[in-house]
């Protein structure tokens, strides 16, 4: 159980727990994504890497981990009108996120 955790602590452990397995912890990207005008904000973890996942853009690391600050207000991933409604339901909140990058196994 969580009893007793904060969202700092939780994010401190999900984040060591990548890095002590080699993977290079990121920090998290503008809200407003910088070279992305299909973006208002960003809603997801992967939105900073989706220039390495198409091959247009490399980096020195091949594993990472972050915890993404998300903004979801419209879209497909959109949250607005279930805010209040549930008690899940956030326009911002931080996505934590691993990601591989052409590695685990994959040639």
């Amino acid at each position: 159980m969580l009893t007793g955790k904060t969202a700092k602590s939780i994010r401190r452990s999900f984040l060591d727990f990548f890095v002590e397995r080699g993977h290079a912890e990121v920090p998290s990207a503008p809200l407003v994504p910088q070279n992305d005008p299909t973006l208002m904000f960003v809603n997801a973890g992967m939105v900073q890497f989706k220039d390495v996942f198409t091959g247009k853009d490399k980096r020195a690391y091949k594993r990472a981990a972050s915890s993404q600050k998300c903004i979801r207000i419209s879209g497909k991933h959109n949250d607005l009108e279930n805010v209040g409604v549930t008690a899940r339901h956030h326009t911002f909140f931080e996505m934590l996120g691993n990601f591989s990058f052409g590695d685990y196994f994959k040639e």
